[in-house]
């Protein structure tokens, strides 16, 4: 088999993570995985949710969005429909999950930091791009935290990646574009922290049911793809 591409089955596309995208937010940047672009900018506010008031404790969120002209067709903005699609809920709500997993909440005090992700080139991965990127903006916006003295100490135990792992054409493949992706019999995306923990597992048999041994090859591809994104963050990051 020959991947659209012509890359290995447990070749990623290439990664590239540039900081300080933008000028105004506190931690900006913009990831490209192969042709999917995305922004991602990381807010500081002072104040929490209800749910963690009064507490001492910070808390992370996400939202994303995919931009009119992200894919080859024009999408409507969801303004436009006067509601969130259900789609960038899902992954919104993932995005902040992962971002929460690695983050000591008492460490970061009660204050809030919002990872905004705007898609601006999709081509298959958008939300495991979104992680990816949003740890880094994340990051550096936690560092402005740690150099101006309001923290002591940067409240990020680890790194947080994320990849996609399929069975295309009955083989395991390992961060899929949108070709192999639309045509996947099974899709799994796979988050997981910098020491080699999972932070969540989502895999769906679209074309049939899908094996245990297949799981394992999804998840091996998965281990060896979020070690090579953990890489690249650390090139903005150093070790945590």
């Amino acid at each position: 088999m020959a991947r659209p591409d012509l890359r290995r089955n447990d070749e990623m596309r290439k990664v590239k993570i540039t900081p300080n995208y933008t000028m105004h937010a506190e931690g900006s940047v913009l990831i490209e995985v192969g042709n999917t672009k995305v922004i991602c900018n990381a807010t500081i506010e002072d104040k929490v949710p209800q749910h963690v008031y009064g507490t001492g404790k910070g808390w992370v969120t996400a939202e994303y969005a995919m931009l009119p002209r992200a894919t080859n067709t024009r999408s409507k903005r969801d303004i436009a429909k006067l509601k969130l699609n259900g789609r960038a809920a899902e992954i919104q709500r993932l995005i902040g999950r992962s971002l929460r997993a690695v983050t000591d909440m008492e460490a970061l005090g009660e204050r809030s930091i919002i990872v905004d992700c705007d898609v601006i080139q999709a081509d298959g991965g958008t939300r495991c791009a979104s992680i990816t990127g949003g740890f880094v903006a994340l990051w550096l916006a936690c560092k402005k935290l740690v150099d101006a003295g309001v923290l002591k100490k940067m409240p990020l135990r680890t790194q947080v990646s994320a990849v996609s792992a399929g069975i295309y054409e009955d083989e395991a493949v390992l961060d899929l574009n949108y070709a192999e992706d639309s045509h996947a019999i099974v899709d799994c995306n796979i988050v997981m922290t910098g020491d080699g923990e999972f932070v969540e597992v989502q895999g769906t048999g679209e074309g049939r049911p899908f094996k245990k041994d297949e799981l394992q090859k999804l998840l091996s591809l998965g281990r060896k793809g979020t070690a090579k994104l953990c890489r690249e963050q650390k090139k903005i990051t150093g070790e945590l």
